[in-house]
């Protein structure tokens, strides 16, 4: 090639030479496309933290359309906040032995024993209220001792032993005040409880509260950080230097005192009480606490997706029976809620 045809080819001197400009049809990297990606995998990881929220609203659409007369209403909502306050206090409390990697079936047998023991205190022997709450509180407190003694001090299974005491606790409370409900609790200790603030009753704040300072102590504790560390790897937990054996003893003692919590707010909400009144709880409070670790928090155990869980099974089955769907719907529900919840959760610590 002739050296003046290469000059001519060469860009002048001082002139910077023109970018080569890609086809249009061909994608440059850096560009569009993998903005687009990122887009749809942070879209992706809102929808998957935030599915149960999501949900909740889904429903709430669906069946304020279907029965705006009846499920639409400020009297509807008022009155899922305020009768799965309960629940919200008992899944609170599954938290922490679930954050630690144990089992509590004990919690609806304490439950019942302790709004039954209350109302047997104080209507059928006319004890002080005060005295009747601190004698419930102290066996309520003694049956989570219990579960940690031999959960944690002799090395049994967790699932067994709370199976094993819920059985024993449900004997008790037959024997000790009957099958039959009890009546008369005294207006001093429910009418406090049943106190509406803007149009709701006062457990719905408690509910909230303790969702607030459990989120706080598990999310911004050292002591809490270590409940999941438990859960997650309890030999490198403790080789690490948390104190294991006393987060798990901990965990099982706190999750009884939710539950005794959970039956004193019934016993005054109902005016009365009964042995077996924590029974239906039970199955609904696991299904919410599994649930609420697949949401806000994937992988663990936390405060606001279990009350999240919580409005949206109230949600499902308050819809559904308002829809005409037998009362075995809710069974079903709640059932099929609680397996779907197990295995979303299991997928989501893989995940992490």
């Amino acid at each position: 090639m002739p050296a003046d045809e290469v000059k001519t080819r060469l860009p002048p001197a001082g002139e910077a030479a023109e970018p080569k400009r890609p086809p249009a049809n061909e994608t440059v990297v850096g560009s569009r496309r993998p903005r687009l990606n990122f887009d749809i995998g942070r879209a992706r990881a809102f929808l998957g933290r935030y599915a149960v929220v999501l949900a909740l609203g889904a429903f709430i659409a669906l069946f304020s359309a279907l029965r705006p007369d009846t499920f639409f209403t400020v009297d509807n909502f008022e009155s899922i906040l305020i009768t799965e306050s309960v629940l919200v206090i008992m899944a609170l409390g599954l938290i922490l032995p679930l954050g630690t990697g144990e089992f509590d079936l004990s919690v609806a047998a304490v439950l019942g024993f302790s709004a039954g023991l209350l109302a047997h205190l104080t209507a059928a022997n006319d004890w002080p209220v005060l005295a009747a709450l601190g004698v419930t509180l102290l066996a309520a407190l003694a049956v989570g001792v219990v579960n940690a003694i031999f959960v944690v001090g002799i090395g049994v299974n967790s699932f067994i032993t709370t199976l094993g005491v819920a059985t024993v606790v449900s004997g008790l409370a037959i024997a000790i005040f009957g099958a039959e409900t009890i009546a008369g609790i005294p207006s001093s200790f429910s009418d406090p409880l049943r106190e509406e603030i803007f149009g709701v009753d006062t457990p719905v704040y408690l509910a909230f509260g303790l969702a607030l300072v459990l989120w706080y102590f598990l999310e911004h504790t050292p002591t809490g950080r270590y409940v999941f560390f438990t859960g997650e790897g309890r030999e490198a937990a403790r080789l690490a230097g948390v104190r294991v054996n006393r987060i798990r003893f901990g965990a099982l003692v706190g999750s009884a005192l939710f539950a005794w919590l959970a039956g004193v707010v019934l016993a005054a909400q109902t005016g009365a009480a009964q042995a077996t009144y924590g029974n239906p709880f039970l199955l609904p409070a696991f299904a919410a606490a599994f649930l609420g670790a697949t949401t806000i928090k994937v992988g663990r155990p936390n405060a606001w997706g279990t009350v999240a869980a919580v409005y949206l099974l109230a949600v499902g089955t308050t819809g559904l029976q308002l829809l005409g769907a037998a009362d075995w719907v809710e069974d079903v529900f709640n059932g099929s809620a609680l397996v779907l919840a197990v295995a979303l959760a299991r997928l989501a610590a893989r995940e992490r």
